[in-house]
């Protein structure tokens, strides 16, 4: 786990460093959140109006976790793996002056760039922490509402992120992340590596009937895993060839093996 967390961190300081440079978030054919369809399209321009140009094009993400998300006024949202701060700013917005958006992340240099984007766009309302997910620097029963994108995937010890997201929401908070998940059992290792790879750097996507399970043993209720979005065989061909495989051979394998999930959860009131 260690050695995976060296290497998510350097490869999303690097990525942070060259948004900040004026570059793109996204890093070269084949790397995480790159083209079509990871992580395209995925906010309006209704949402992107107004917010810091650096905060968009540093978004890696899955999903759209504020959209479906249920935030309401006065809410306190902590955002697992905050990165750049798209959905910190974006939740911050919806609670309003009354309500706080949190943002966790342990790359210092995301955290500097998230921070900045913060103050271009003038939000009071917003707090950048430094820290793991497996463990979040916040108090029990902190926030009524987690979100997440991407990020879940990523971590080598899912049981503890779910664990520490149990323990830090407020009985009755909302569990509401994107995230990617596999839907078929049967893809080989090294397939499934390679792919992987191509969705989400270094994505250890768990299977959606295995993370429902485990959000349940971690005490959470109401669990519902919603597909938004499906990756085909066709979308990962270049990298496929690039990576030295035979797309045509390995298609019936991979077509529909991943997607984007939302995934909700509740804590009890008790």
């Amino acid at each position: 786990m260690e050695n995976l967390t060296l290497t998510v961190k350097k490869r999303y300081g690097s990525i942070a460093d060259n948004v900040a440079r004026g570059g793109q978030g996204s890093c070269g054919p084949g790397e995480c959140g790159c083209g079509d369809p990871i992580s395209s399209d995925l906010y309006s321009a209704a949402e992107t109006a107004g917010l810091p140009e650096h905060a968009v094009v540093a978004s890696l993400g899955c999903g759209n976790p504020t959209a479906l998300a249920t935030l309401n006024p006065g809410d306190i949202v902590l955002d697992l793996g905050s990165g750049g701060g798209i959905d910190v700013l974006l939740s911050a917005k919806r609670v309003g002056p009354t309500g706080k958006a949190y943002g966790l992340d342990m790359t210092d240099e995301m955290l500097a760039l998230a921070r900045a984007n913060q103050h271009k766009a003038g939000a009071t309302n917003v707090e950048f922490l430094k820290g793991h997910i497996e463990a979040i620097p916040l108090p029990d029963n902190a926030v009524d509402v987690i979100i997440s994108n991407c990020v879940i995937n990523l971590s080598g010890d899912k049981d503890k992120v779910l664990a520490e997201a149990f323990r830090v929401l407020k009985p009755n908070g909302r569990f509401a992340v994107s995230d990617v998940v596999s839907r078929r059992r049967d893809v080989p290792a090294e397939i499934r590596r390679s792919v992987e790879l191509w969705i989400g750097c270094i994505a250890g996507a768990l299977h959606e009937d295995d993370f429902r399970s485990k959000l349940e043993a971690a005490g959470f209720v109401d669990v519902d895993i919603e597909i938004v979005r499906e990756y085909r065989a066709a979308d990962a061909r270049t990298f496929l060839a690039d990576a030295g495989l035979d797309a045509d051979a390995i298609a019936p394998l991979v077509d529909g093996a991943f997607g984007s999930a939302f995934v909700r959860a509740r804590k009890p009131l008790e």
